[in-house]
C-alpha cells in the first residue's frame, strides 16, 4: 500500500513527532495539512515542504470551531481527507494533591477532549474516503506512574475512546489505530526529565525504559500504521511487551515505586515546590 497522493491532517504539527511525521509522509508523496499552535513554526514547515503539497492552519484543539475551520480549509485546499493523526498533547509534572485544579483540567482538556474534538470533525471526511484515523496515546495509557495522574488518565481515555471508535467505524470502512509511545526525545520529554522530581523517580525505572529514543522511531511506527492501517502501533520495541503484559506490569511497577517511600515522598515534595514556583512566576509575570 502507499499513501502517495493521499491527504494527511496532523494536529500538534509545529514540532516534535507531529512535525517529523509531516516531513516523512510528505517525502513519501502525501499532501499534508499542518494544524496546531505556533503559526511561525507551522508556516516555516509548510514553506520547507512546498506549497503544492503542504499547507497550515492555526488551531487550538480546545476550540472545536478552530478545528472545524482547519479541517474545512484542508478539504477545500486538497479536495478531501484520507488520513488524520490526532497528535496534539501536553504534559505537566505534578502530584495530584498539590497541583492546581486548572492545570489538571487543562491537561485532560488538551490530551483527551482535544482528541475527541479532532476526531469529531475529521470522521465525516474519513467516512467519505474510507480513510484511516490514528490517535496518539502513550505507554502511560498502560503503565501509570506517580506525578502523571492527569497525563495517564488522559492517555488511558484516548486508548478506550479509540477502541470504541475502531468498532463503530469499521462498518463505514474506516480503520482506526492507537499509537503508544515511551520516552521519545522531544521537547515535552526533555522538559519532563529536567524536573528534579522526575530525576528522583527515574531511578526506579529500568535503564532501557528511562532512556529516550530518537523521534524517528516514533515516526517509523506512525508511517507503518498509516501504510498498513494498523489497529495498534508503538515505539520503542519494549512498549509492545508492556501492552501485552499490562495486567502484571502495573502492580509490579507500583510495588517497585512504593517500596522506596522516602524517594517517592521527596519526588512529590519536589514536584509540589516546582508547581508553586511556576505559579508564583506566572503571578509575577502578569
Amino acid at each position: 500500500m502507499s499513501y502517495a497522493g493521499k491527504t494527511v491532517l496532523i494536529t500538534g504539527a509545529a514540532r516534535g513527532i507531529g512535525a517529523e511525521t509531516a516531513k516523512r509522509l510528505h517525502a513519501g508523496g502525501a499532501k499534508v495539512a499542518l494544524v496546531g499552535l505556533e503559526p511561525e513554526r507551522l508556516e516555516a514547515l509548510a514553506a520547507e515542504l512546498g506549497a503544492d503539497r503542504a499547507a497550515w492552519w492555526e488551531a487550538d484543539v480546545t476550540d472545536v470551531d478552530q478545528l472545524q475551520a482547519a479541517v474545512d480549509g484542508a478539504v477545500e485546499r486538497f479536495g478531501g481527507l484520507d488520513v488524520a493523526i490526532a497528535n496534539a498533547g501536553v504534559h505537566y509534572v505534578g502530584a495530584f494533591a498539590t497541583s492546581p485544579l486548572a492545570q489538571i483540567e487543562r491537561e485532560l482538556e488538551i490530551n483527551l477532549l482535544g482528541v475527541v474534538r479532532t476526531d469529531k470533525v475529521v470522521v465525516p471526511h474519513l467516512i467519505a474516503s474510507k480513510g484511516y484515523l490514528l490517535n496518539i496515546a502513550s505507554l502511560a495509557a498502560v503503565s501509570h506512574a506517580p506525578l502523571m495522574s492527569a497525563y495517564a488518565a488522559s492517555k488511558a481515555g484516548v486508548e478506550a475512546f479509540t477502541n470504541v471508535l475502531r468498532q463503530e467505524l469499521s462498518v463505514e470502512g474506516v480503520d482506526v489505530g492507537t499509537a503508544y509511545f515511551g520516552f521519545i526525545d522531544t521537547d515535552m520529554v526533555r522538559d519532563a526529565f529536567s524536573s528534579e522530581s522526575t530525576k528522583i523517580l527515574e531511578k526506579a525505572m529500568p535503564k532501557f525504559v528511562r532512556t529516550s529514543v530518537h523521534v524517528s522511531e516514533a515516526v517509523d511506527a506512525i508511517e507503518k500504521a498509516v501504510l498498513k492501517r494498523k489497529d495498534r502501533t508503538w515505539a520503542p520495541r519494549y512498549v509492545g511487551g508492556a501492552i501485552a503484559s499490562r495486567g502484571v506490569l502495573q502492580p509490579v511497577a507500583e510495588k517497585r515505586v512504593t517500596a522506596g517511600k522516602k524517594s517517592l515522598k521527596r519526588a512529590i515534595d519536589s514536584a509540589t515546590a516546582e508547581v508553586a514556583a511556576k505559579q508564583e512566576s506566572a503571578k509575577t509575570a502578569s
